[in-house]
């Protein structure tokens, strides 16, 4: 079913959302855009109970609340302060710090608007996402510093802070990517994200670690390339360009809008920035997704974000 537009512009955003009803109206849009239907029964008729923000269901009475399966659901709060906190991070080139949205909507308490944001980021990660193909560069880095009595190569226990990342071949630029955290550098590791992000067949370019040495046996058409032959050789072009420049980018992006992370909620935040790489040309687009308007997994609750701790580190 087609979703209901989204505003464009902070003044189209402004005159669309000027009151509660009017964000209580855009959500029932979202959840029937052909009209109310009845979960329970099917009926076709409700009315509305504003001060709940339900729909009951003239045929059965069965009550159904406009903000369920969204970020918004069983909140206390205005949804115009969710609407504004989605739009907030959606459009904001580098993001929005807990901090700077306390002060933009002149939140009370840091700690409403450190939930706030947390909600929002788990509702980044859509369950049904699709692999990566064509051909993608897949590279480890790590995250936090050096470690210690490394004289080089790679051990095969890496840091917690180490993640792996894949990004699509674009012509000279980069398409969509993928980033999780890593325990380790070994073989079963870095297969298992490979066969979780990228699609059979593809082309996958990584450096010369003998921990991608079986990926053309699952599948794959993979072409290594060692760093210190490449340096051996003078080969000036650099080995995957695409990964190392997001990487990058990640990094200063880190530093400039977080300065720092714990790092239990290290994965949510590059959760984050996937989302804003792969929508970086589209990102008024992503203020629908951030409500959850179209999600098919259930909210987090702020007990689940504190206990989630360093299992919210695995995505699928």
């Amino acid at each position: 079913m087609p979703k209901p537009d989204f505003p464009r512009s902070i003044l189209a955003f402004q005159e669309w959302f000027v009151d509660e009803q009017a964000c209580l109206d855009y959500l029932f849009e979202s959840r029937w855009p052909e009209g109310f239907t009845c979960p329970r029964c099917g009926g076709r008729d409700a009315y509305p109970i504003a001060t709940r923000r339900l729909w009951q269901c003239v045929e059965c009475r069965y009550q159904v609340s406009v903000t369920a399966g969204t970020v918004m659901h069983k909140t206390r709060l205005s949804l115009r302060l969710w609407f504004w906190a989605a739009y907030l991070m959606a459009t904001g080139t580098p993001g929005m710090s807990a901090r700077q949205l306390q002060r933009q909507l002149a939140l009370s308490r840091y700690d409403t608007a450190w939930t706030m944001l947390h909600k929002l980021r788990r509702a980044m990660v859509a369950p049904d996402r699709g692999l990566l193909s064509g051909e993608v560069e897949v590279d480890e880095f790590e995250i936090g510093g050096v470690e210690k009595g490394r004289s080089g190569g790679r051990s095969a226990i890496a840091k917690a802070s180490t993640g792996i990342i894949a990004v699509e071949v674009r012509g000279t630029g980069s398409g969509r990517i993928r980033i999780e955290l890593i325990d380790d550098a070994t073989a079963a590791t870095l297969s298992g994200f490979i066969e979780r992000t990228v699609a059979a067949g593809a082309i996958v370019h990584t450096d010369g670690w003998q921990g991608y040495a079986k990926l053309a046996s699952k599948g794959y058409v993979h072409r290594p390339r060692s760093q210190a032959k490449a340096k051996r050789d003078g080969d000036i072009d650099p080995v995957l360009p695409r990964a190392h420049r997001a990487i990058s980018n990640f990094k200063s992006w880190l530093r400039g809008t977080h300065r720092g992370v714990s790092a239990e909620h290290l994965q949510v935040y590059l959760d984050e920035f996937i989302f804003r790489y792969n929508r970086r040309r589209t990102p008024m687009a992503a203020f629908q997704t951030l409500l959850g308007l179209s999600s098919h997994h259930p909210p987090s609750t702020r007990a689940e974000i504190v206990a989630e701790g360093p299992a919210a580190a695995k995505r699928g």
